[in-house]
């Protein structure tokens, strides 16, 4: 049986450019590179290279996809017994999607035992707030809730183009970028050698990488921007709950956070000042605090904007995906039908024929499943579609939905620290 392979990974503090390279035993290398385009004259390297191993283990994820093994060899950075369950989680639950698209179980994806007592963490004394953009609806909000409190904060996205939405260009604060150059050229082999593909906790990807920019610009609090979302798992392999989004709920915000205090620095913080509401109390939010400025300029459509390397500089609605469906939804209790139907291309979505399925599965309808996205809850969206028809303009989707006991104003779990910037 084949191993994977996590090799190596470097940073050259000149240019800003960190590697990470893995591989299995038969020769074949993954080397991606990710370019950090802003860096303090001076930061804490011991944290720095604490984070860059957190990078080096979860983006090994992307690699380790095309050849899943139970075995796993490490040349450096040998994970120690905490590290090992950390690994086993992002590996099991964290590639649980792809687990079910490609019929595998749990015990055909990668086993992590302890080889090493690892390093503590360190001291770290930072300042500020870096808070992740996506163009999207939770970071803008964020973003312009931080600003009406009089916050300081530094806004940040990873592209994987030369472009960034432009929206972001608007923010008052100047955006910093790092761009993430995944070693697309041997994928392409490995696919056609026969290699598996499929969704990755691409959520843990990107927050491994704020923290090395937050070292480097020695910031203090790194804001994500996710509500209540992820808890509702689409199917279930044996023991293993199937959902896309593990990598954004409550349960793994959490562990991402304590695997910080552990083996990074306690005094750096991770989290999102958005976990205490569900996706439509924050769309409402959004309404209130930030549709003046942002409703007709973001998006959180994925096929129209975020495909790897396309330009999204101006961001737009397909209009036909689950993502389109899943915000219509969410945004139509809040705004005019006339407004909402003009920014998703002049067609009322509820009566969208290429849709129905879709709301189907958003609306748990006819056994049909949940899309695999980010999206909301079954209940939250049932209750989305009624205070839509009750508030009138909007037309009705080809079937009956069931009724709704969700409540818009309840409160979740979350880290208080993040909670409060709000």
């Amino acid at each position: 049986m084949s191993s994977f392979i996590f090799k190596d990974y470097q940073f050259d503090r000149a240019t800003g450019n960190a590697s990470f390279t893995y591989g299995f035993d038969d020769g074949r290398s993954f080397t991606e590179r990710v370019q950090f385009h802003q860096m303090a004259e001076a930061y804490n390297e011991d944290a720095l290279d604490r984070a860059l191993q957190l990078a080096f283990f979860v983006i090994g994820t992307s690699y380790f996809k095309t050849f899943p093994t139970n075995n796993v060899v490490f040349l450096r950075s040998q994970p120690d017994d905490w590290q090992a369950l950390f690994l086993s989680q992002v590996y099991g639950e964290g590639l649980s999607q792809f687990a079910y698209e490609n019929n595998l179980r749990r015990e055909d994806l990668a086993q992590f035992s302890s080889q090493v007592v690892a390093q503590p963490a360190v001291s770290y004394d930072g300042a500020g707030i870096l808070a992740l953009q996506s163009g999207g609806k939770d970071s803008l909000l964020v973003a312009t809730m931080l600003q009406a409190k009089g916050l300081d904060f530094t806004p940040w996205y990873v592209t994987s183009s030369s472009t960034h939405p432009s929206v972001l260009d608007t923010l008052k604060a100047e955006l910093v970028t790092a761009t993430r150059m995944i070693d697309h050229p041997a994928l392409q082999q490995a696919l056609s050698d026969g290699a598996l593909n499929g969704h990755v906790p691409v959520t843990y990807i990107v927050q491994s990488l704020a923290l090395v920019q937050a070292i480097l610009l020695q910031k203090k609090q790194v804001l994500v921007s996710i509500a209540h979302e992820g808890e509702e798992p689409h199917a279930i392999i044996d023991d293993l709950a199937v959902t896309h989004q593990w990598s954004k709920t409550w349960q793994a915000e959490q562990l991402f956070a304590d695997y910080v205090a552990r083996y990074i620095s306690p005094d750096l913080l991770i989290g999102s000042p958005l976990r205490q509401w569900s996706e439509l109390k924050v769309a409402a939010l959004f309404v209130e605090h930030a549709w003046h400025d942002y409703g007709h300029a973001f998006s959180s459509c994925n096929r129209a904007n975020y495909q790897q390397g396309s330009d999204n500089s101006q961001l737009r609605w397909c209009g036909e995906c689950p993502k389109c469906a899943n915000s219509y939804l969410l945004f139509a209790p809040f705004v005019e039908a006339s407004e909402l139907i003009d920014i998703f291309g002049g067609q009322d979505l509820f009566e969208k024929p290429l849709l129905q399925q879709t709301f189907m599965g958003l609306l748990g309808v006819n056994g049909v499943m949940k899309p695999f996205e980010c999206v909301g809850e079954i209940d939250e969206l049932r209750y989305a579609y009624a205070k839509a028809r009750q508030r009138g303009g909007y037309g009705a989707v080809t079937f009956d939905v069931p009724e709704s006991s969700f409540d818009p104003e309840m409160t979740y779990p979350s880290q208080e620290w993040a909670t409060v910037l709000l």
